[in-house]
C-alpha cells in the first residue's frame, strides 16, 4: 500500500521558501535605496565640487599653523564664500592639515574646488616676484619686500644689518643697500628674511665676479665703493650715454682729494629727491652723506643700481673733467668743465634758466 503524502510538512517548506525570496527580495530593496540615496548624497557633496569653477584667477596664501577655516577664509577673500566653503568641505572630509601648508598657491582661472583643494593641500608653491628698482635706502627696500613676504619690515632690516651676515660679502651695515642689485628675483612667500638677503646676495656675487672685481681694485676702490659711485650717477643723470663720464669726473675729483659736491647726496641727506633746486642752506645739513661737507665717499650708496650703472664706473672713460652743472636747455645732460671759471659760467647759465622757469 503507498504512503500518503505529508502535506503539512510540504505546506511548511513552501511557505519557508516564500518567505526567504521575499525577505531577500526586500534586503535587495532595501541596498538599492540605500546605494541611491547614497548616490544623491554623493552627487549633492562633489558634484558642486567638481563641476563649479573658479572665476578668476587667484593667489591663496596660507599663514602658518592655518585651520580650515583660516584657509576658507582666504579663498573667500579672492574667489567668494560659495566656492570657498566646498574647498573647506573637500578639506573636512579628506581631512587635510593645512598646519604645514604655510606658502602661497596659484589657483587658475576654471579650477573646480575639489582641484584647488589638491592644489592648496598637496601642490607646489607659487613663487613670488620681487622687483628692486632704484630704491632709495634699506628701510625702503625692507618695506617693498616685506609687504609682498610673510614677515616684517623691521626683521628685514635687521638681517640686512646684521654684521656677521655682511662679512661673507665683505660689507658693512652702512654698505647693506649695496646688496641689492637692480633686478626681479624670485623667493616663496613664507621665505624667511634670512633665506631672501642670501637669495639677493647670491645674485650680488654674481655680478661682483672676478673680472668686476679687478678693474674695481685698479681704480682702488672696495665694490660697495664702486655700487655708491654708481648711486649718485644714477640721481645725477638718466642718460645711460653721459654716465661713464660723470663716473670718470667723480673719480677726478677723489683722485685730487676734492669734495664730490654732488647734489644728489644732499637730496639724501634731508631725505627730500622732489627738491629741484638746491639751495644755499641746504648744503649745510649736517650729514655724512652731505658730499659739499664732507670729503670723500658717503658711507654707503642712496639708491641701488642696475649692473649697466657699475660698469659705467668700472670702465669710465679717462678725461680731465672735474665740473659738472646741468644744461639750461633741461635736456637732462650737463655741461663739464675743467676750470672753476667756466664751470660758473655755466652754473650761471643754468640759474637763470630757473628763474625764467620760476623754479624754487
Amino acid at each position: 500500500m503507498a504512503k500518503k503524502p505529508n502535506r503539512k510538512k510540504n505546506g511548511a517548506s513552501s511557505t519557508t521558501d516564500v518567505g526567504a525570496i521575499l525577505s531577500k527580495k526586500l534586503w535587495i530593496t532595501l541596498l538599492v535605496i540605500v546605494f541611491v540615496l547614497g548616490g544623491i548624497i554623493l552627487l549633492y557633496i562633489f558634484l558642486p565640487a567638481v563641476a563649479n569653477k573658479s572665476e578668476t584667477q587667484a593667489i591663496i596664501k596660507i599663514p602658518a599653523n592655518a585651520t580650515t577655516e583660516m584657509v576658507r577664509d582666504s579663498v573667500a577673500k579672492y574667489l567668494g564664500d560659495k566656492y570657498a566653503s566646498k574647498v573647506a568641505l573637500m578639506s573636512k572630509i579628506q581631512g587635510t592639515d593645512y598646519t604645514k601648508r604655510h606658502g602661497a598657491y596659484m589657483i587658475d582661472s576654471g579650477v573646480s574646488p575639489f582641484i584647488a583643494q589638491r592644489k592648496l593641500s598637496q601642490g607646489a608653491q607659487h613663487p613670488v616676484n620681487i622687483v628692486i628698482n632704484g630704491a632709495r635706502g634699506a628701510d625702503i627696500v625692507s618695506k617693498r619686500i616685506s609687504s609682498k613676504l610673510d614677515f616684517t619690515a623691521d626683521s628685514l632690516f635687521n638681517q640686512l644689518h646684521d654684521e656677521g651676515f655682511l662679512k661673507s660679502y665683505g660689507l658693512k651695515p652702512s654698505e647693506a643697500l649695496a646688496l641689492f642689485i637692480d633686478d626681479t628675483y624670485q623667493v616663496y612667500w613664507d621665505a624667511s628674511p634670512l633665506a631672501v638677503a642670501e637669495k639677493v646676495g647670491a645674485n650680488y656675487k654674481k655680478v661682483w665676479n672676478k673680472e668686476r672685481i679687478e678693474k674695481a681694485e685698479r681704480l682702488g676702490l672696495t665694490p660697495a665703493q664702486v655700487v655708491t659711485i654708481a648711486s649718485i650717477i644714477d640721481e645725477e643723470t638718466n642718460k645711460k650715454d653721459e654716465k661713464p663720464m660723470v663716473a670718470r669726473l667723480y673719480l677726478n675729483r677723489l683722485k685730487k682729494g676734492m669734495k664730490l659736491q654732488a647734489d644728489p647726496t644732499v637730496k639724501f641727506a634731508l631725505g627730500d629727491f622732489s627738491l629741484r633746486r638746491i639751495r644755499g642752506e641746504h648744503l649745510k645739513v649736517d650729514s655724512p652723506y652731505n658730499t659739499y661737507q664732507v670729503t670723500g665717499l658717503p658711507p654707503g650708496p642712496i639708491r641701488t643700481v642696475t649692473v649697466a650703472d657699475i660698469d659705467a664706473v668700472l670702465d669710465a672713460p679717462e678725461h680731465e673733467y672735474i665740473y659738472m652743472c646741468a644744461k639750461d636747455d633741461f635736456s637732462g645732460y650737463h655741461s663739464f668743465a675743467k676750470d672753476y671759471n667756466t664751470h660758473m659760467q655755466n652754473a650761471r647759465k643754468y640759474q637763470m634758466a630757473l628763474n625764467r622757469r620760476n623754479i624754487n
